[in-house]
């Protein structure tokens, strides 16, 4: 299990018609994009699918049609997240039947938990849910942070088995990879913080350029891996313009406008999120016309 979630995980995009259905033609060019790219797995239904405003049944038809595709040959995690603890055990039934390397579980938002309340929920949810769990700390959207003591309580659980970690707290992160058990990774839940992660003893990454460049950022990830921390350094230099183009408009808005100057999908999001400007795609446009293939 373990190795199937090192590298690079994809947090996949759920790309829209116009009158907001999913659009599964562009989803599977992006999946085969993704895959050709040489990622190492994907995730569905995490916040870059736009899950807070997918139907469940939705949620569940996304996934069965990327688990078909792919057919065996590319672990895939869905994002399972939420502030109603019991909720989440109980629609979590449904999921028994899915061949899933993890679920992926953001950190309780809006309701601000304490850090005795977090451990509470994740405990709960590992005695209950029916795959391993992947812990997701993304402060910026949930109000909380979850402290490394916390995580470090949580790894001791025997279906907890990762950390997404976005709190983009690199001291955080650096105090969980030395504690950590040694069957418990760490994950960078940030691209641009993903190489600094790794070298410190996280073993991979949750991407979002991913969707967009999976060739140049998986080898970027692999060199750090593989502990060419020089080269993996001038790889990533190489990235920053386009994880800056990543935040300009919000994710997954101006992810998506990089995607439809890909050809690989409209830059249509559901509200209340508000589609990508023409600019920001003439940016990304431009931005691929100066980029060399190799590096996409």
């Amino acid at each position: 299990m373990k190795e199937e979630l090192k590298g690079t995980g994809v947090a996949l995009v759920t790309p829209m018609n116009d009158d907001y259905t999913t659009d599964y033609q562009s989803l599977k060019k992006l999946l085969n994009h993704i895959k050709n790219g040489k990622a190492d797995y994907v995730v569905v239904q995490g916040t870059t699918g736009e899950s807070p405003v997918i139907s469940w049944l939705e949620k569940l038809k996304i996934l069965q049609f990327v688990l078909d595709h792919f057919n065996g040959s590319m672990p895939v995690v869905f994002g399972h997240g939420g502030n109603d603890t019991f909720d989440l055990i109980e629609k979590s039934k449904d999921l028994k039947a899915f061949n899933l390397a993890a679920i992926l579980s953001a950190s309780p938002y809006y309701n601000k938990p304490s850090q005795k309340g977090i451990i509470r929920h994740y405990q709960l949810l590992g005695d209950a849910f029916p795959h391993p769990i992947i812990l997701y700390n993304v402060p910026s959207r949930t109000a909380s942070n979850m402290e490394a003591s916390t995580t470090l309580a949580l790894a001791k659980h025997p279906n907890i088995i990762a950390m997404k970690e976005a709190s983009g707290d690199l001291q955080q992160c650096k105090k969980i990879a030395k504690n950590k058990p040694d069957d418990f990774m760490l994950l960078s839940g940030d691209d641009a913080l993903a190489y600094d992660i790794i070298k410190m003893g996280g073993e991979g990454v949750i991407s979002v350029i991913g969707n967009i460049m999976p060739g140049a950022f998986t080898n970027m990830v692999n060199t750090a891996l593989n502990l060419d921390f020089l080269g993996a350094k001038k790889m990533n230099e190489e990235l920053k313009s386009a994880y800056n183009m990543l935040s300009e408009e919000g994710n997954p808005s101006s992810l998506k406008a990089g995607l439809e100057a890909l050809g690989l999908c409209k830059r249509t999001v559901k509200p209340p999120l508000f589609d990508a400007s023409d600019s920001l795609v003439k940016k990304w446009k431009e931005y691929f016309e100066s980029t060399p293939p190799r590096n996409i």
